[in-house]
């Protein structure tokens, strides 16, 4: 059984774990409102630029003149996964649950005979992919410096990404991120950029009421790049709000779960205190009856 001074101790403790927690979460709770608004107000230009570019994906078709980011290599041999997770931890299942939706990607690609390359965005991702996929591992990007997301970040990525294809180093690319939905719910989601998959909102003939100058094609080959940096920005929007999210919420359940420890260990000091100064009465008591 502890003794006093080892339930006091331990007591402080953990009421000083409960002071982390709680400014943990409240730290996290004034940067999701940012995070989130940010997020939100990404997603119409998003996806009205998706139907766009599916309205104008449509009409090109399949033509040997379409870009190469639109119709890929004409094989699905090797697969660039682009895994984005955070650069901290403390935020329950968020890297955890991306990281495990990009390695069963993985293995189910490899079971079916394709080579796979990795590139991670956040070091969380990293350290956990490398454990089972250490192998497939063609590059990092860090971004610890980086203190509040922009689309020039998302630009830098694009860009290492469009040269590997440009360099013919694979074939299909697809980014893993966590598109926030509230602070409880953030989903890990695999999302195709290369070649290009839009789900377009747009009627099956509205792109006829659009006259394009110049040609599809040519206004395909200048907006796809476009496209790539805009997919990777969304991702990191929502991905920066579902980490404020997750950690807020792994923040408060902590700082609830330490009170509840600190009620308990109270009730334990209590009693063993108690039944100190009861054994001292007795004592006493014995010892002056002996007299």
């Amino acid at each position: 059984m502890p003794s006093l001074k080892d339930l006091k101790n331990r007591i402080a403790s953990v009421k000083s774990t409960r002071k982390i927690t709680k400014a943990m979460q409240m730290v996290a709770a004034a940067k999701l409102r940012r995070a989130q608004d940010a997020a939100e107000a990404a997603r119409p230009y998003a996806e009205r630029f998706n139907a766009v570019m599916a309205g104008l994906a449509a009409s090109v078709g399949n033509s040997e003149t379409a870009p190469r980011l639109l119709v890929g290599t004409g094989k699905d041999d090797v697969h660039l996964l682009v895994v984005m997770t955070a650069e901290r931890g403390l935020c329950g299942g968020f890297n955890s649950n991306i990281a495990k939706l990009a390695r069963q990607h993985a293995q189910k690609l490899l079971a079916a005979g394709k080579t796979v390359k990795i590139l991670t965005v956040g070091k969380k991702g990293r350290a956990s992919m490398k454990r089972d996929l250490g192998d497939h591992f063609v590059g990092h990007i860090d971004m610890t410096d980086v203190k509040r997301v922009g689309y020039a970040d998302a630009q830098g990525i694009a860009k290492d990404v469009l040269n590997r294809f440009d360099a013919g180093e694979f074939d299909v690319a697809t980014i893993f991120y966590a598109r926030f939905e509230n602070v409880v719910v953030q989903h890990p989601t695999a999302q195709q950029i290369i070649p290009a998959e839009f789900e377009g909102t747009e009627d099956a003939g509205a792109a006829t009421l659009y006259d394009y100058e110049p040609g599809e094609e040519e206004i395909l080959a200048d907006l796809l790049p476009k496209g790539v940096a805009t997919a990777i920005f969304s991702a990191l929007l929502e991905n920066a709000a579902s980490e404020q999210g997750a950690r807020q919420s792994a923040m408060d359940n902590a700082t609830r779960n330490a009170g509840e420890m600190i009620d308990k260990l109270t009730i334990q000091y209590n009693r063993s205190r108690q039944a100190v100064i009861t054994n001292e009465l007795i004592e006493i008591i014995s010892g002056a009856e002996a007299l």
